[in-house]
Formats: structure tokens, C-alpha cells, sequence
């Protein structure tokens, strides 16, 4: 976990406390001194079994105490952490380009080798501009490829875009140590933006950013998937920001 610890590490100077946690459906939001946003996971099962450590007293916590949950073997734990995580960070819109996902993966993966771990809903685009084009998933669709066949098929990759729910999940890590000659993309408003990331063999973070707190909450409580989420804003942070 020396992403996450880093990523702690970094923002030990930054604390805040607490002021709400909204453990939706689809999305988590915890607010501290931004708004940050996660998917939310969970394992299943009986609920007395996925039961949150502290829950009803959240907001007692400083941000980095609730942050250290993202360390957590509970992937809803692990989830409200890494909320936590991105309601710290600072970003920096003016080193940021309003561009998805999708745009570069296009640009970068043009007759190339593809993989995008995780199912993004527009993969389907990519079909016919790529030379091949994998698609790994731990929950199956048609024509996905298991996610343990990612040792196999990942070195093989020249473009590999990962959701960043894998920093949920703790395979983050193993992943990246696949994908040693490919250009990487951390994708989904899981993902950190945060140049630490860089440190990694990431080479752009495709993330969010809150811009309207109130609207975020209002649409992930009442049922929201990403694409009807409101209130934010998609950002890109690419390692050329560094030079």
C-alpha cells in the first residue's frame, strides 16, 4: 500500500475536520476541506458482516484519521477513505485540462495495443481504432476478459487505462507493476489527483474535481450513476506538469 501511505504521508500538514460523510448507493462524498468523491464498494454478504468502524460518530474524526480508512480490508471502509483522500487535496485547475479519458486513450491507443481495467461506458467507441483492444473485469460482461488474465495481457499493452477504484480494491500496485512500457491513465472520480501518483508509472489522472457540493449531494443521495452526477467537474493531470 505505499501509494496510499504516500498519498497519506503528503497530506499530513493538511487537516481538517470532518463536517459530513454521505455513503450513497453508487458514490460516496465526504467533506472536509473540499468536497471528495468515491465510488462506493462493498462486499456482499449479510450486513452485520460490512458494518463501518466508528459509524454514527464519522464526523468526530479528522479528515486524516477517516482518510487512514482507505488502508481498510473493508472495500466500504476503504471507499469513505478514499473520499476522505480526495476531499484534501488541493487541485490546481490551471495545471489541468479539461479533457476525458476517452480523448486520450483515442489520441495515445490509435493502432495500438489497448486494455482498460475496469468497464467505462464509452470502451465500445474504441472498437475499430485500436489494434487490439482488452477490456479486464472482475464482474463479467460480454466480451470482457477476466481480470486474472491482467499478467498475461498487460505487459502486451502500449496504452493501459485503469479505474481508480483498483486503490479501493488494493490492486492497484500489482497492476502498475505490469504495465512497466505501456502509457498509463488513472481514470474515474475515485482517482487522486495528485502528482505523487507520477512517482508510480502513472502518466495522467483522469479525476474530478466538486465544484458544487450541495448539487453533488443532492444527486448521489437520491440514486445517481456518473453520468447523472452534478456538480462536477472532469479534470485531467497529465506528467508533462512536472517538466
Amino acid at each position: 500500500m505505499k501509494i496510499l501511505d504516500d498519498l497519506l504521508l503528503n497530506l499530513k500538514k493538511n487537516d481538517y475536520p470532518v463536517k459530513s460523510v454521505h455513503t450513497c448507493v453508487f458514490w460516496t462524498a465526504v467533506i472536509t476541506k473540499h468536497c471528495g468523491l468515491s465510488s462506493t464498494f462493498r462486499e456482499e454478504g449479510p450486513s452485520h458482516d460490512r458494518s463501518v468502524r466508528g459509524v454514527g460518530n464519522l464526523t468526530r474524526k479528522t479528515a486524516l484519521e477517516l482518510a487512514e480508512y482507505a488502508k481498510s480490508e473493508s472495500l466500504l471502509e476503504a471507499s469513505i477513505g478514499m473520499a476522505a483522500i480526495n476531499s484534501l487535496i488541493d487541485i490546481d485547475e490551471s495545471r489541468c485540462i479539461e479533457k476525458n479519458a476517452f480523448e486520450i486513450i483515442l489520441e495515445k491507443g490509435q493502432g495500438k495495443n489497448v486494455a482498460i481495467v475496469g468497464h467505462f461506458p464509452w470502451i465500445p467507441k474504441l472498437k475499430g481504432k485500436t489494434k487490439n483492444l482488452w477490456v479486464l473485469e472482475q464482474r463479467l460482461r460480454e466480451g470482457d476478459f477476466p481480470a486474472t488474465q491482467a499478467n498475461i495481457i498487460l505487459p502486451q499493452c502500449d496504452v493501459v487505462g485503469i479505474t481508480g477504484t483498483s486503490l479501493i480494491n488494493h490492486t492497484l500496485e500489482g497492476l502498475l507493476n505490469l504495465c512497466k512500457e505501456a502509457y498509463v491513465l488513472l481514470i474515474g472520480p475515485t482517482s487522486p489527483i495528485s502528482p505523487i501518483l507520477f512517482d508510480y508509472g502513472i502518466n495522467a489522472i483522469c479525476g474530478s474535481k466538486i465544484i458544487d457540493p450541495d448539487r453533488l449531494i443532492r444527486s448521489i443521495s437520491e440514486g445517481a450513476t456518473f453520468k447523472e452526477v452534478t456538480g462536477v467537474k472532469l479534470l485531467t493531470l497529465n506528467e508533462t506538469v512536472r517538466k
